[in-house]
């Protein structure tokens, strides 16, 4: 009976110490601990930013979201193309035009657009890494080359109509940038851009109720009034 009692306790202590070992190999650092499986369908969680776990994915402290900075380039990139466009069809405007109106709006688009390039956009440009674009988009050469065949009449409606489209259009990209922009040069040119071109936009929808070019909402030509 006695015997029975030793060897029992012999392997409770036996039991106990491989136990122990077992927990402290585990606890040993560098030992890898097991992860949590992963249910079907669902997608393993991104790791956050070290030492700033609100942080999301992708994002470093002092810096904007990759996606921001990439559409913070974009426009820049797009509103010197546009500006671009604006001086070349207002040179265009200037010399085949028979309105005086349209004429002076046009030699207007030219100075007010090519110092935006110059002083606000080309800088900006030049600090975020972003190529000065070699002149106008594909679409806008396209409309410059429509405004090209036309004369007289024809060519001022084309021109105001076109004009009143861009400018909405502009204004609401600008406006628009301006709120989303986390780049203080590129919030600051963005807010700035928006007076002119609110200022633009208002003047050519003067001249088109003088010209009787009648415009929709989205700034396309709908007929005389």
């Amino acid at each position: 009976m006695q015997l029975k009692r030793i060897a029992y306790t012999l392997c409770l202590s036996a039991g106990t110490v491989l136990l122990s070992g077992v927990v402290a190999l585990a606890q040993m650092p560098g030992n890898p601990q097991p992860q949590q499986p992963t249910m079907p369908g669902q997608q393993p969680m991104a790791p956050t930013n070290p030492g700033n776990p609100n942080m999301g994915p992708g994002t470093y402290p002092g810096t904007a979201p990759m996606g921001q900075d990439f559409a913070e380039k974009a426009f820049v990139s797009k509103a010197l193309e546009g500006g671009e466009a604006e001086v070349q069809l207002g040179q265009l405007a200037a010399q085949k035009s028979q309105s005086d109106d349209v004429k002076q709006f046009a030699q207007k688009m030219v100075s007010d657009h090519s110092q935006m390039a110059d002083k606000w956009f080309k800088p900006v440009a030049k600090q975020l890494g972003v190529p000065e674009p070699k002149g106008p988009s594909k679409k806008d050469k396209k409309e410059i080359a429509k405004l090209q065949g036309l004369s007289g009449q024809d060519f001022d409606r084309a021109y105001i109509s076109m004009m009143v489209k861009d400018h909405q259009q502009d204004l609401k990209d600008f406006k628009d940038e301006a709120q989303m922009a986390q780049d203080p040069n590129v919030k600051q040119v963005a807010q700035q851009g928006s007076k002119i071109i609110s200022q633009h936009l208002q003047l050519i929808e003067q001249i088109a109720k003088t010209h009787n070019v009648a415009i929709d909402e989205k700034g396309s030509e709908s007929g005389s009034l």
